[in-house]
C-alpha cells in the first residue's frame, strides 16, 4: 500500500513558477514508476510527467516540455514538480500518481494504483 500527499500548490500569476511535492509512504517507493497528472475544471485528466525508479528516465507530455522539471529523493520518499513559465491553461489539480511496480515509465492513467488527493494549482492572466 502506498499513500501520496502532495503540497505546494498555490496561486501564482503568468510566467512564475511553483514547486509541488508528493510524499509518499510505504516500503515499495524506489521501486515505482512515479506520475504527475492534472486536471482542469471541466475536462479529464491529463497526464503532465513521469519519472522511472531510478530518475534516470522521464516523459513529459508536449504542453510542458521545457518549462516543467521532474525529480525524486528516493532516500526521502519524496517527488518533486518544478513548473516555471506558468500559464494560465496550467490551472487545475495537480495529482501525484505511483505506478503499479515493474512497469516502465508511462503516460497512461491505467498504470497507476495509488493517487494522492491533489493541489490546487491556479495561475492567473
Amino acid at each position: 500500500q502506498v499513500q501520496l500527499v502532495e503540497s505546494g500548490g498555490g496561486l501564482v500569476q503568468t510566467g512564475g513558477s511553483l514547486r509541488l511535492s508528493c510524499a509518499a509512504s510505504g516500503r515499495t517507493f524506489s521501486s515505482r514508476v512515479m506520475g504527475w497528472f492534472r486536471q482542469a475544471p471541466g475536462k479529464e485528466r491529463e497526464f503532465v510527467v513521469s519519472v522511472s525508479e531510478s530518475g534516470a528516465s522521464t516523459r513529459y507530455a508536449d504542453s510542458v516540455k521545457g518549462r516543467f522539471t521532474i525529480s525524486r529523493d528516493n532516500a526521502k520518499n519524496s517527488v518533486y514538480l518544478q513548473m516555471n513559465s506558468l500559464k494560465p491553461e496550467d490551472t487545475g489539480v495537480y495529482f501525484c500518481a505511483a505506478a503499479r511496480q515493474f512497469i516502465s515509465v508511462t503516460d497512461s492513467a491505467n498504470g497507476y494504483d495509488y493517487w494522492g488527493q491533489g493541489t490546487q494549482v491556479t495561475v492567473s492572466s
